[in-house]
């Protein structure tokens, strides 16, 4: 069957039943030397798919930020606060 999940899902590697997806495979995204620190900005206070869209040009990959820093983003939205020091993925989809 042929998968109707776009690459810049959090459920790419979920597999898919028939007409629903299966139980969630969670999407890892490991560290790199590449990775970026950064501190979150004001303008995305609050607002990781800005972000995202400032980084990799969609605001679909905004959850790649909480994969990818498990230990401060818990609750990717209301943690994600201007200040915070988080760590960006360079190359998510390569």
């Amino acid at each position: 069957m042929a998968s109707n999940i776009k690459d810049t899902s959090q459920y790419l590697i979920t597999p898919e039943q028939d007409w629903h997806l299966d139980l969630w495979v969670p999407r890892s995204v490991p560290s790199s030397r590449s990775d970026r620190l950064i501190e979150v900005p004001a303008a995305f206070d609050r607002r990781p798919d800005l972000l995202s869209f400032h980084e990799y040009g969609t605001p679909k990959l905004w959850w790649v930020f909480a994969v990818r820093n498990p230990d401060l983003l818990n609750d990717p939205i209301e943690v994600f606060v201007a200040g915070l020091e988080i760590y960006v993925p360079v190359n998510i989809l390569g």
